[in-house]
This record gives C-alpha cells, structure tokens and sequence, in this order.
C-alpha cells in the first residue's frame, strides 16, 4: 500500500511536469538563454514551496516513511561542494535540455533516447558514490 502512494504522487509530478511544460525543451533553451520568464517561474515556486515545507518541518513534529522524527543537523559553513555540485549539475541540465525531476516523465512520453541520460545520471552517481571520501563535504 506504501509503494502505491509513491506511485500515485509520482504519477501527480509528471502530470504537473507535462502540464507545465517544465519536460519542454524549447522551455529549458529559453530559460537558460534568459528569452522567458516561464521556467523561473516554476523554479521559484517550487523554491518557495520547498522553504514553507522546510520551516514547517522544523516547527512540527513530521515524520519519514518509518515513522522517525524528522531531524535538521547543522551543516559546515564551507560552500565549495555546492559550488561545484550546482555547476555539474546546471551543465548537465543545459546539455541535456532536461532537469532530472522529469526524465522520468519525459520517458514515459516515449522519448526513449531520455535512456541515455538516465544512464548516465546513474554513471555519475555512481563515480561520486566512489570518489565521495576524497571530494570536499
């Protein structure tokens, strides 16, 4: 029954994703060569959304999957891995045209050439899986 709600939610994201246009190509190229507003803004409800669900987690008592406190743990002032992991991360997403959140969606639209960037977001989490000891945390 757990499985299914996962399943249900997300079947929702992709619907949300495909009526958005945030799976559209052209919507990413133009996002990126600053032509439209349409993505940021997207971009800045979800930003938004995720701020209020942050600060309501921190204020209540929310639990995870199995039935644990949800708990914050203070992170290290040091910003060189976000600087890293946003660039490799903004890099992949303007070459590839697509976010990871609708790969997914995108491959159940029927573009089956997605498989090769699911493969290789996998490979690359994969190499950070075995580099992660000796990258900066």
């Amino acid at each position: 029954m757990r499985l299914l709600k996962f399943l249900m939610v997300g079947i929702l994201f992709g619907i949300v994703m495909t009526k958005s246009e945030a799976v559209s190509w052209f919507r990413i190229q133009e996002m990126f060569r600053f032509q439209a507003f349409h993505m940021y803004g997207i971009i800045g409800v979800a930003v938004v959304t995720g701020a209020v669900m942050h600060f309501m987690m921190k204020k209540g008592q929310f639990k995870n999957n199995n039935g644990e406190v949800i708990r914050f743990a203070d992170k290290p002032k040091t910003y060189i891995a976000s600087i890293i992991g946003g660039t490799s991360f903004g890099l992949g997403w303007a070459l590839t045209g697509a976010c990871p959140g609708p790969l997914y969606t995108l491959l159940g639209h029927g573009y089956w050439i997605v498989l090769v960037v699911i493969g290789s977001a996998l490979l690359g989490a994969m190499v950070y899986g075995g580099l992660r000891s000796r990258l900066p945390h």
